[in-house]
This record gives C-alpha cells, structure tokens and sequence, in this order.
C-alpha cells in the first residue's frame, strides 16, 4: 500500500487546496502566508492568560496542536520552527517575555523543553491528521492527548536536569494537567465541528 494512499487532505487544505486552478495563489506563496499566519497566532495566544487554577493558563499549547492538525505535518514544524527562530532573535514572541528574559537566554531556561516539545508535537499531530484522526472527537481526544503527553514530557525532561525529577513534576507537569485536559477537550470539539461544516460545503 502506498502512502498516497494513506494521507487525507488537511484541514488547511480543505479550505485552501493547492490543487490547478484551484488558488491564484502559488504553493509557495500560500505556505509562506500560511506560516507566518501561524506563527503570529502563536505570538498572540502565549500572550493571552486566562485565569485558571492552580496557574493561569494561555491557550498557546492549544494553537500548537491545532495547526499541526490544521496544517499537517510539514508546514505545522515550519510555524513552529519559524516562531522559536523568532524568539531566538529577540523578538517578544514568548510567554512572559520581555519581563523574563528574551532570546537564546530564554529559550535555555525553565521553559526550554517545552518549547522543543512544540515542535514534535506539531509533527506528531499532523502526522495523525494527515491519517485522517482529527475528523472524529474518538481521534481528535486521541490525537491531543499524545500531543499534550509530548509538550509536558518535554517539559518535564528538561526540567528534570535543572531541579531534579520530584521538583520537576510537582512543577511542571502537575499544575497543568487541568488545562491540558480542558484544551484537548476543547480541540476535540472544535475540529470534527470544522470537517462537518467542510464536507457540508463541499456536499
């Protein structure tokens, strides 16, 4: 069996194909604002906090599995790549920053394995929405799950090698797990709700 045969369209080609005649956009064009679309949604929602406890919560770990859904596997790693490059450079692209830090200082902090745990988790996600898992709530819980599981985990093992396993997880893993859950609950609404209205469109 081929892989042809295996990938479904994402959602972001869904809404905008690539195919001839289809956009007068080019490919290239349309991945480049797609990108850079995405990259300044994930400026926005790490700068966003909703109250929460035990922590306040942004919804930036929620953008991140969404456009990796969204978007799929390539194109996901690309915005998430090019908004950490963002970082990197200074721009206040982060979470908390400038007041905490910015640049390579910041991203070599606390904060530091879950940053490179956006980007595996995009490529997981749209590995799996390009399979198909994001048009059911059964795959989309499923999807986000292992997604959410990969940012923490990132988290969790950088931390570890800064303040030591106990510390780590009573620190960062434990008082998000309730925002984690709420924001693959929301996914899983969000996104089967988004294929019906396409297929419909499409009827």
């Amino acid at each position: 069996m081929t892989t042809a045969t295996l990938t479904h369209d994402t959602l972001a080609q869904a809404l905008w194909p690539t195919r001839a005649n289809a956009s007068p956009v080019s490919p290239a064009l349309r991945a480049l604002l797609l990108v850079l679309a995405g990259s300044a949604l994930l400026t926005v929602s790490a700068k966003v906090q909703v109250p929460m406890w035990p922590v306040p919560m942004t919804m930036q770990t929620f953008v991140v599995l969404v456009i990796g859904a969204a978007y799929g596997w390539r194109l996901g790693a690309a915005t998430v790549l090019l908004y950490l490059a963002e970082g990197a450079f200074g721009l206040p692209v982060f979470a908390n920053s400038p007041e905490r830090g910015m640049g390579l200082a910041y991203m070599m902090g606390p904060t530091g394995g879950y940053l490179a745990g956006f980007v595996v988790s995009a490529v997981a996600l749209g590995w799996l929405a390009e399979r198909g898992w994001d048009r059911s709530v059964v795959g989309t819980l499923g999807a986000m799950t292992l997604g959410s599981a990969i940012i923490l985990g990132g988290g969790f093992l950088y931390l570890s090698t800064l303040i030591g396993p106990e510390a780590a997880w009573t620190a960062g893993v434990l008082p998000f797990l309730l925002g984690a859950a709420l924001k693959v609950a929301l996914a899983a609404a969000v996104l089967p709700m988004a294929w019906r209205l396409v297929n419909r469109r499409g009827a």
